[in-house]
This record gives structure tokens, C-alpha cells and sequence, in this order.
């Protein structure tokens, strides 16, 4: 198959290397791709959201299957361009169209969608912009900490934990008044707050069936015993250790069998990626949000864990065919530690000199690199995601963390305690 992966970070990255790896692969093309990605396949020089260049590339190409990696060309519709494009229509697709791409495009369509579907969730109230002096009266009746959640798309930075009315009240004013995310929070969901353990769920689905990947617990905030600002992710574990078969049951039971319902239900196509955070609260599980793509930077973590021909539970997903499919899932955990711009998530320089990619034992995903001649330099500010493999989770930690020490560039920064929370509870629990 001459398949094409749209997207440009480390999670495409991650896609890359395991699509690259199927016998069903022939050709391999990422859109537009980064310094890692060209290892893997042949990157293209068109942005993920042009979506007149990537049609007419796919018909000279012969391309045909299409993995959307990101939530921005899903939102926007690329699946529903496809189907109303004549030459385009015959072409396999992952990813849901618009509507469904809504679970993650607007926290209110998905938290409605939950409520009206049983999915345990936290309790939440949506505000827009002309109803923020009610947001401030409702603040007046919740208790604290408060979540605060930007609607929109906002690129895993909208929301706001605050640990006083007072200091949500501040918030919630510079996200509706003052447009704090843009027009992500032209509406925000003012949000109970959940004391649990989190952690993400993938699941693959034609709209009918599916099969579950592997679990991750990431880790959003930038400081070291969650500390800081949210950024896009700074580290992931897999598996989780206390996601055990219990609480795995009960999510699929209680959350992922009523979402595919749910979807259907409401006349919902979905072929694709769905991505559930949950917390796990005393051994329950309640949903924090969906996604409609796999995470960043869980992929890069939950694709070496996958031991089956990925291409081939892909293409069944996008012709609706994966009754009966199987996940073969390797034991060993994985564990990927962020690297990112000094700054990072807020002011950051890129064009620094990357050097020691040679050395690395562990998988090195790369995220906001680019090439510059012979020289691999930052574009971002996640710019490497390297991911340790071990029979333990020691052992996966040291190992991600050995080849961290050996990378270097200009005011590289990552967290140091990745995966150490879990290896706490191991330790309690005896593992």
C-alpha cells in the first residue's frame, strides 16, 4: 500500500517507524514530516490542513491509505473533503469526520455527549463570552480547586486548574473576556475537579467494533513533581501499573462500550482514533475528555509496545473490518521523556544545533526538528521524545533517561522524574 501520514511531531514520528515496519507497506510519505520522520519515509513539503495540495498529491501518488495524525485537519473536516471529492472517495482513511472529530474539538459537544450517554465524567456548567458575569456568580457556589476549560482546540494548554474561587474567577475572566486561548475559549466549562490518578486509553474503531491499545499515563505539567504550567506533554509510561484487569474491565464496560454506542446512536460515522483521558478515582473510572487522534506524547511510549502489524488493523479499521481483530501487545514498559526548548511552553528559540543523536540506545522520536544541511536543528518546543523499552520499569526509565544525558543543544530542558510516581506505587503495592 502507498500510504500517507499527515502531521509533523513526534507522534508521527511514532507512526512512522511502526507503519514502516508492515509488509503491507510500500511506500511511505509524511506531510510535512520533521529530521525523523525522513528516516522512515519520504516527507512532503504540505501542511496538514491543505487540504487541496494533499488531495492532489494522493491522486498523483496513487496513495492508498491516509493516517490524519493531528486534530486540526480533523476538525476542519478532511475526512468529509474526501468523500465529496470523486477521485478521493476510494481512498482508506483513519480518522473521523468533522461531527465526530467534535469529541475533541469542543469540550461542550463532548461533555454534552457523555451526559447523554452515561459516561461517568465530572459534573461541569458552559459559559460564553457574554455570560461571564454568571460564570463569576456560578464560582461563587462551587468548591475548590475549580477546572476551567477552554471549549476549543487550544493545543492541550486550556485548562486551568485553580486552587481558590478567587484565583478562577481571575481565570475566567482572562479566558472569556480577554480571550486568554483565542477563540478556543470563547466558551468555557467551569468544571468539578476530580482527585484521582490519570491516565489515557486508546481504542481503535470502525464505529462498530474495536480493539483497545495499550494504556499510558502522561504527564502534562513542565516542573518535576507536577509542577507549573500545562504544556503539550512532557513524558509518558506504558503500561500503567495500576490500570490492572479490574479497572480495565470497567472501562471498557462503563466508558468505551457506551462511547461507540453513543456514536452510533446519534448517527455519528467514526472510523478512527479515540483517545479517552480518565482518572481513575478509588478504582472507578470517569472521563476527563476524548480526543480524536491518538496523544502526544503517549504514541511514542504506546507503539513500541505494539507488537502487531499495525497497517493491517488500520486498513481494517477504514474499511470497517475489524470485527474479530486481534492487538498482539508486548509486556515490556515503555517510558518517554520529553526533551524540549529552554522556555518551553511559553517564549522558546529554535535553530539550535542538536548533537548526539548518533549515541542514543533508546528510540528517539523527534517532534520540532528540522535539518539544516547535514545538521539536525530545534523547531520546536517538544523537539525529542526518547522512549526506553525494559522488562521493568526501572529499567525502561534508565535506559530513556542514559540516552537523554548523551543528547544535547542550547538550553535543552526535560523533567526528571518521569515515571517515578508509578514506580512509588509499584513499591507500595509490591509489584
Amino acid at each position: 500500500m502507498n500510504i500517507l501520514i499527515l502531521g509533523s511531531g513526534g507522534r508521527e514520528h511514532a507512526l512512522a517507524r511502526k507503519i514502516r515496519q508492515s509488509t503491507l507497506c510500500s511506500t511511505l510519505f509524511i506531510a510535512p514530516g520533521n529530521a525523523g520522520t525522513s528516516t522512515a519515509g519520504e516527507n512532503v513539503a504540505i501542511a496538514a490542513d491543505d487540504f487541496d495540495r494533499i488531495g492532489s498529491f494522493c491522486i498523483e501518488k496513487k496513495i492508498d491509505l491516509v493516517v490524519v495524525g493531528p486534530e486540526t485537519p480533523l476538525v476542519l473536516g478532511i475526512r468529509d473533503y474526501f468523500e465529496t471529492h470523486p477521485q478521493l472517495q476510494s481512498i482508506l482513511l483513519v480518522g473521523p469526520g468533522k461531527t465526530g472529530a467534535q469529541l475533541e474539538g469542543s469540550k461542550d459537544f463532548s461533555k454534552q455527549f457523555m451526559v447523554r450517554h452515561g459516561v461517568p465524567t465530572a459534573k461541569a456548567k458552559t459559559f460564553t463570552a457574554d455570560e461571564s458575569n454568571q460564570a463569576l456568580s456560578y464560582l461563587d457556589g462551587c468548591q475548590a480547586p475549580i477546572v476551567l476549560k477552554a471549549d476549543g482546540l487550544a493545543a492541550g494548554k486550556g485548562v486551568i486548574i485553580s486552587s481558590s474561587i478567587s484565583e478562577a474567577k481571575q481565570a475566567i475572566t482572562e479566558m472569556l473576556v480577554h480571550k486568554k486561548f483565542g477563540e478556543a475559549s470563547t466558551k468555557v466549562l467551569i468544571e468539578e475537579f476530580l482527585d484521582g490518578i490519570e491516565l489515557s486509553v486508546f481504542v481503535l474503531t470502525d464505529g462498530e467494533h474495536y480493539v483497545v491499545l495499550p494504556e499510558a499515563k502522561d504527564y502534562k505539567r513542565i516542573g518535576d513533581g507536577d509542577t507549573g504550567p500545562n504544556t503539550g506533554g512532557m513524558g509518558a509510561v506504558s503500561p500503567v501499573v495500576f490500570a490492572d484487569q479490574a479497572f480495565m474491565k470497567k472501562v471498557e464496560t462503563q466508558v468505551i462500550i457506551p462511547t461507540i454506542a453513543g456514536l452510533k446512536k446519534d448517527g455519528i460515522a467514526y472510523k478512527g482514533f479515540i483517545f479517552i483521558g480518565l482518572m481513575n478515582i478509588k478504582g472507578e473510572p470517569y472521563v476527563i475528555e476524548y480526543n480524536a487522534r491518538m496523544g502526544d506524547p503517549e504514541t511514542e511510549a504506546v507503539m513500541t509496545r505494539i507488537d502487531s502489524d499495525l497497517v493491517a488493523l488500520l486498513k481494517a479499521c477504514a474499511k470497517g473490518e475489524l470485527k474479530d481483530k486481534k492487538i498482539q501487545i508486548n509486556p515490556h514498559y515503555a517510558v518517554t521523556v520529553i526533551m524540549a526548548s529552554g522556555g518551553y511552553p511559553d517564549h522558546f528559540e529554535k535553530g539550535h544545533v542538536i548533537s548526539g543523536l548518533d549515541s542514543a540506545q533508546a528510540h528517539v522520536f523527534h517532534a520540532g526538528t528540522s535539518r539544516k544541511g547535514s545538521q539536525v536543528i530545534t523547531n520546536g518546543g517538544r523537539v525529542l521524545a526518547i522512549t526506553g523499552n525494559a522488562p521493568t520499569l526501572e529499567g525502561a526509565a534508565q535506559q530513556a533517561y542514559e540516552t537523554v544525558n548523551k543528547i544535547s543543544w542550547k538550553d535543552a530542558y526535560w523533567r526528571k522524574d518521569i515515571s517515578r510516581d508509578l514506580a512509588q506505587i509499584e513499591k507500595n503495592k509490591g509489584i
